[in-house]
């Protein structure tokens, strides 16, 4: 219990100074290159928002993805990633997904998003199986992220069975979840999986997870084993809050006339039945805006419309699915 305790108390001491230094603004200081929150107009307009689930947070229908498609995520591209975050908190983004194997995504994150930490939803995953791997992945994310506590914390791309047992086993993450959430460390638990439904599906009958981070999108119905139907029946009966991602497919579903833009894509993910939001990353802040005014026209497809947007991925549902094969 000592050990515990010790390790909150230096984490919040850590994330407390680190939070000071970026108030008093030295991180603009060393990049004058970077915009700030006051040059650009505002986009008029709201997003619509939903409840996460058994979370009872609200949200806008649109969060910003830390890896993927995005300088974020790669090295040596801290000036391109500013100006997108920056550009995200002036559009009303309030959730920040990222997590501990997302390369330099969590250190941009801490370089702006501090000085808004009551305002945002922030997340992050590790991608250990056992208890102690888990604990240093959260004191690294909270350290780069220069927080004391993160919003959600996620099991990431849990794929296979064997993990299943290892992360539910007498040393396993599921002992660091669960003593991080006791020590306030985080609010809340999800898993996240794009490889295998029936694990993710068995991971939250096992388990009260809050919420669930899986693909969503209208080529992945056509995959031997689509997530929707395996997945969503389970997080709707226990409330469990539901993030779509993979929603364009990296790009893939806009390809040779497949769907003709992110209104469709998006579009189809939320209007699946049990979806409270997805997090899409973006390469620029232009096509952040473009999301977000895709986002806040967004209304529920009809079973109609859903059908014909499915048709038409039905011919290339292997290309926008092969993220499938990631473990």
């Amino acid at each position: 219990m000592e050990r515990k305790t010790s390790r909150r108390k230096f984490l919040l001491t850590t994330a407390s100074v680190a939070g000071g230094i970026v108030a008093c603004s030295a991180v603009k200081s060393q990049q004058p290159e970077v915009s700030t929150l006051t040059t650009k107009a505002e986009i008029t307009g709201t997003m619509p928002e939903r409840i996460l689930g058994k979370t009872g947070i609200k949200l806008p229908i649109f969060g910003l993805g830390g890896a993927g498609q995005t300088p974020l995520s790669k090295t040596g591209q801290e000036a391109a990633s500013i100006p997108i975050i920056e550009r995200a908190l002036q559009l009303g983004i309030k959730y920040f997904d990222t997590a501990a194997e997302y390369g330099p995504s969590e250190e941009n994150l801490g370089k702006i998003l501090p000085q808004y930490r009551k305002q945002i939803f922030l997340a992050s995953k590790t991608h250990a199986r056992d208890r102690d791997g888990a604990w240093r992945h959260l004191e690294n994310s909270l350290k780069r992220l220069k927080t004391d506590y993160l919003d959600l914390w996620q099991l990431h791309h849990v794929s296979l069975a064997e993990e299943i047992t290892e992360i539910f086993s007498k040393n396993g993450a599921i002992k660091a979840l669960e003593e991080a959430k006791q020590q306030k460390l985080i609010r809340f638990t999800g898993i996240t999986g794009h490889h295998e439904p029936d694990i993710i599906a068995e991971a939250l009958r096992r388990y009260d997870f809050d919420t669930t981070l899986i693909c969503v999108n209208a080529a992945d119905k056509h995959h031997p084993r689509p997530f929707i139907p395996a997945v969503m029946p389970i997080a709707r009966q226990k409330n469990i809050g539901v993030i779509a991602m993979k929603v364009p497919a990296y790009g893939r579903l806009f390809k040779n006339g497949i769907l003709d833009g992110m209104e469709q894509a998006m579009g189809y993910s939320l209007s699946v039945a049990g979806v409270h939001t997805c997090v899409i990353a973006a390469e620029t802040p232009e096509q952040l805006e473009s999301n977000v005014r895709v986002a806040q026209a967004y209304k529920p497809l009809s079973e109609k419309e859903m059908a014909a947007i499915e048709q038409r991925t039905a011919t290339a549902w292997q290309d926008n699915t092969f993220f499938r094969a990631w473990t």
